[in-house]
Parts: structure tokens; sequence; C-alpha cells
């Protein structure tokens, strides 16, 4: 199986799913794009790891990575590994205490929590993002440079990251990517 690996490029409220939120995960070196629908709690664990926010008292997803920590367990990588029925399932891969290699099943949302948390790449296969990617009409609109953080992205980047969240009226982040862009002039 050939892995793609995949980058976060937004969280944003659901159109179609209300309450929820649409995760956008885009192949490191292509064009598609694979979104995932998921709760406010999950967007929310992820949101708080991408911009390094520490809460008071660990959440669940920070508690799980202490224990797992604890007990000397490392998670080296999350793969979006089936779509069935319309939801997509993942699996932590790791290395446990002796060596051994460590696979867990997860949803997709946690998978993701965990691997922001620990840094680790996502991948997804080419029949996943055949059946539920999405391919944009012009490769012009993907970024190329979409992990970490803002200052990772070129000036070309953050001007139309700008501008796509000031369409949406979200001025805080824009306020935060006009940061970016003074740090990089």
């Amino acid at each position: 199986m050939k892995k793609i690996e995949l980058n976060i490029i937004a969280l944003a409220n659901s159109e179609s799913s209300k309450g929820n939120f649409a995760l956008i995960l885009e192949e490191q070196n292509g064009f598609r794009r694979l979104p995932i629908i998921i709760g406010s709690f999950e967007a929310q664990a992820i949101a708080i790891a991408l911009e390094r926010m520490q809460p008071n008292r660990p959440l669940t997803h920070d508690l799980f990575k202490n224990t797992l920590d604890q007990s000397d367990i490392s998670i080296s990588e999350v793969i979006i590994s089936r779509f069935i029925e319309g939801v997509f399932h993942a699996t932590l891969i790791g290395k446990k205490a002796d060596g051994s290699t460590l696979e867990v099943d997860a949803r997709s949302s946690d998978a993701i929590a965990l691997a922001v948390r620990y840094g680790c790449p996502i991948f997804t296969t080419e029949s996943i993002l055949e059946e539920a990617g999405v391919v944009l009409s012009s490769p012009s609109k993907a970024f190329t440079n979409k992990r970490g953080k803002l200052s990772e992205y070129s000036m070309e980047e953050l001007e139309q990251l700008l501008a796509q969240v000031l369409a949406k009226e979200d001025y805080e982040s824009a306020s935060k990517i006009r940061d970016a862009i003074k740090n990089k002039t």
C-alpha cells in the first residue's frame, strides 16, 4: 500500500452538517483534498494543539498522550486507512517500550488530534483519495507548504490565506496572518 502524506489546511464550521466542523486535509505533493466532518470537541482538541495552546488541565487527548509517554510508547504516524459507508477509520502507528510495533484502530478525528500533539505525519491511501477526495479545479488554489506554523508559509500563501479569512470575516485569524506577513518583511 502506497501511503500519501496529508497536511491539515483548514478547520472550519461545516456548511453541510450544522454543529460540526470540516477538517480539510490536502495531499502534500498534489492538489487533492480530503474533507472530514468531525464533532466540535474533536475540532477544539485539534485547534488547541495546532495553536500550541496550553489548557490549565490536560484535555482527553493530552491525557492519552501523557499516558503513552509515561509508558514509553510513541506514535510515529497516523494513517487514514479505511472509508466505510461514509465514515473514515484511522490507525495509529507507533512503537512500544520493547521496540515492537503498535497499531491501534481509532476515529480519524482522534488520530489526527494525537498526530498534531506528536508532530507526526498523517497519511492516507490512493483509493481513499479517489473515493472521498476532492480535486481542485485550479492547482494555483493549493498551498504548497501547510505544515506547522504560519511562519512556514510563503508570502504568496499567506496573502491567499489572508484573502480567504477576510472573505469569511474571520478577523481574529486575519490578525494572526497579518502578523506573520509583517514578520516576513
